[in-house]
């Protein structure tokens, strides 16, 4: 069996994808042939957290504990080197296939209390291919009888086959969240002025970026847009309401080497790191509720 799952194949027209069902994870995207997210070997466990779906809350939780109710919880510790548990419960998850087509498929996973997270979701992911690139669909309800903090993200990285140092890179963001010397929020600040302000397309250079961006940009519809460019080759990532933060990491901590700034990880995230203390974006869902989310990517 590989390490990362069943390998599910998509394509429509010059687009393929290929979903690794551990996890529910994007393996790998790729437009004429050329690669668009740094993604991982099949017989890989993957590395870096690439493409993985993070639920039921992105990035960290400090220390693993939280209090909802008046009770203490207590997750497990998966970051030992700062002491938290991050990216969720289900990254390592078996998923399964609930409906596939040639160009879209959708997985399920039921994701049982446990010690440190009592309470039931129904979580769902839906990769689509179309005319206008990638969309993905999170879901989530609570099957539940007690209320449940709940958040959502994802972790792709991208890529132009090359260093992103040369990558041009704009975020339509007023603020981004002060992060402690263990990467904890400790308030917002503006952009303006700082080494994060990639509200004007610019080139990353040597910028070394882990960085939650928060009051965004919206159109009409809500959707709030990154965008990556390399010459006449750019990537849109976008992504609706749902997520108010987006995290950019340009990969500078990643443990190979080899990795490093290779691909430049763009995650919209339903709420802040350490949501579930902070309160900072966290979506508390009632028995019987339910959560959408959508995301994207755009080649031109």
């Amino acid at each position: 069996m590989l390490l990362s799952g069943e390998q599910l194949e998509l394509t429509s027209g010059n687009q393929a994808v290929v979903v690794a069902t551990v996890g529910a994870t994007l393996r790998s995207y790729a437009v004429r042939g050329r690669p668009v997210i740094d993604g991982f070997a099949a017989d890989e466990v993957c590395p870096g957290g690439r493409g993985q779906v993070l639920m039921p809350w992105p990035n960290r939780v400090a220390d693993g504990k939280y209090e909802l109710a008046g009770a203490l919880h207590q997750l497990p510790i998966d970051e030992p080197e700062l002491g938290h548990a991050i990216h969720g419960l289900v990254r390592w998850a078996e998923w399964r296939v609930e409906h596939q087509t040639a160009e879209s498929v959708r997985l399920r996973h039921r994701l049982m209390p446990r010690p440190g997270y009592p309470f039931a979701l129904d979580l769902s992911v839906e990769y689509r291919l179309s005319s206008e690139g990638l969309v993905v669909v999170f879901g989530a309800m609570n099957v539940g009888s007690a209320s449940c903090p709940f958040g959502a993200g994802a972790h792709p990285y991208f890529t132009f086959g090359r260093s992103i140092d040369r990558v041009n890179l704009r975020v339509n963001a007023a603020s981004r969240l002060q992060l402690d010397a263990r990467s904890i929020p400790r308030g917002r600040r503006p952009v303006e002025g700082s080494d994060a302000d990639f509200r004007r397309e610019r080139a990353i250079g040597d910028a070394r970026l882990d960085t939650a961006f928060t009051e965004l940009d919206r159109d009409r519809e809500g959707i709030a847009r990154v965008f990556l460019r390399d010459g006449i080759s750019q990537l849109t990532i976008w992504f609706d309401r749902a997520f108010p933060f987006v995290q950019v990491y340009t990969g500078d901590t990643l443990p190979d080497e080899l990795r490093r700034r290779q691909g430049i990880a763009v995650e919209p995230m339903t709420c802040a790191p350490d949501a579930f203390n902070n309160k900072d974006g966290l979506r508390i869902i009632s028995p019987g509720e339910t959560f959408q989310g959508r995301w994207g990517v755009t080649v031109s």
